[in-house]
């Protein structure tokens, strides 16, 4: 049987592993198209990445049966735009652009559903003002980011001042391209007042409380499918993420209810032939669940996780997709009963001066069965410069765990975090 060419944008190492493990794998030949610092670093030279790309593609001398992509923007826009030049299927660049542009999603949420919070429009032009109808505490952040990138938590005006000049100074380096993509699009209708607000706005959320949640699915040939739920937990009194666990402990009429919002709001905005993931603010106590953000795409954080409970990485529900074919993932036949990516962090600067090297990586996965780890600093690397951070904390390592109970997840990622040898430079 003939090996399927499967072009995968900004493929690295660490998803390359877990590419290799999904049902029929052994059929497909993967093939980095553009790197991971190429989409995930820096500037975004738009044009010249799709036309790269494009160029790449063009050079092939086979048959390209799919192109992928697990990252966010401009990951996200880049395949509907190569799968439609290449004939291929993929997910209408439409359905994309109402969940990546956070103004134009929440329109559209609010006609499928209230569980979302209070939003206004920010224009950063002048000297903006908290908008009327808001109560503070709130969230400011672009209308379009990615990992937390410049989202700030305002608890007055003068925070809110600040939160824009920084906003101001680095919105530009995601907004930029993606207002490229806006102005390029055909055949799409842009309402007037996205058109007007462009990628170069803010968005103000007053701010929501509880468990923070989230779900995954895809759609095919306009089905919805929610195939799980997980919970995503912070580090204590900080909005940086600790850990995401599958599946979710939330009382089940809680999770009942995001996996009906999440198929509302996903047939309200037409995303189709995609992946997803939808995030949530949740009250175990009361039942009420707001949403935060839809991502038109599944997340790669949680491919291993899904992998140790469910059996298959949740890649295969992209590669399916890309294939033009429905997925039939599959339920509770993974080693484990629960699963975590861990985020182990630091909260100060300071210059990398010593990672674990890998001997001491692999050793430590076969003292503790069920533990994948990776590395994300450099040596030498300091840690305010790296990209894809949240406002607030620096990434060390990821660490996926399988366990049996949650007790034995947490103490497998205690046990993990004490080998790990990190040393710093203060600056």
């Amino acid at each position: 049987m003939s090996e399927t060419n499967i072009f995968v944008l900004g493929l690295d190492d660490a998803n390359l592993r877990t590419l290799r493990r999904v049902p029929g794998a052994e059929n497909y030949r993967y093939h980095q198209l553009l790197t991971q610092a190429d989409v995930q670093e820096g500037e975004i030279p738009i044009a010249d990445l799709i036309d790269r790309a494009v160029a790449e593609l063009d050079a092939f001398d086979g048959e390209i049966g799919a192109v992928v992509g697990y990252w966010d923007f401009p990951v996200t826009t880049m395949v509907p735009i190569l799968g439609r030049r290449f004939g291929l299927p993929t997910p209408n660049l439409e359905g994309v652009l109402k969940c990546e542009h956070k103004y134009w999603s929440r329109l559209e949420q609010q006609k499928a559903t209230d569980a979302i919070p209070k939003f206004a429009l920010v224009d950063l032009d002048g000297d903006p003002k908290p908008p009327e109808g808001l109560s503070f505490p709130m969230w400011l952040k672009p209308v379009k980011s990615f990992s937390s990138e410049l989202a700030f938590h305002v608890k007055d005006e003068d925070d809110f001042a600040e939160a824009v000049e920084e906003i101001r100074a680095g919105i530009g380096r995601v907004g930029k391209p993606f207002q490229y993509i806006l102005d390029q699009v055909t055949g799409i209708d842009i309402p007037p007042e996205i058109a007007d607000a462009g990628a170069l706005a803010a968005l103000a959320e007053e701010e929501m409380t509880g468990q923070q949640a989230a779900t995954e699915g895809y759609v095919h040939d306009g089905e919805v499918v929610v195939y799980g739920a997980l919970d995503s937990l912070n580090y204590p009194d900080s909005s940086s993420f600790l850990r995401h666990q599958y599946p979710s402990q939330l009382p089940e009429p809680v999770v009942e209810k995001m996996l009906d919002v999440s198929k509302k709001v996903i047939e309200q905005i037409g995303l189709n032939n995609s992946t997803f993931s939808i995030e949530f603010f949740c009250q175990p106590d009361t039942g009420d669940v707001k949403l935060l953000e839809i991502n038109p795409r599944h997340s790669q954080s949680h491919a291993e996780i899904f992998e140790d409970v469910d059996g298959v990485p949740d890649h295969y529900n992209m590669i399916e997709l890309g294939l033009g074919r429905r997925p039939n993932m599959p339920h509770d036949k993974g080693k484990y009963k629960i699963a975590a990516k861990w985020y182990h962090r630091r909260f100060e600067d300071g210059v990398v001066k010593r990672i674990p090297t890998e001997e001491e990586v692999q050793q430590l996965q076969r003292d503790i069965p069920g533990v994948e780890v990776d590395i994300v600093p450099a040596e030498g690397q300091r840690l305010s410069e790296m990209d894809a951070q949240d406002s607030y904390s620096y990434e060390l390592a990821f660490v996926y765990v399988g366990a049996d109970s949650e007790a034995e997840l947490k103490d497998k990622y205690q046990r993990t975090i004490d080998s790990l040898k990190f040393e710093f430079e203060e600056v």
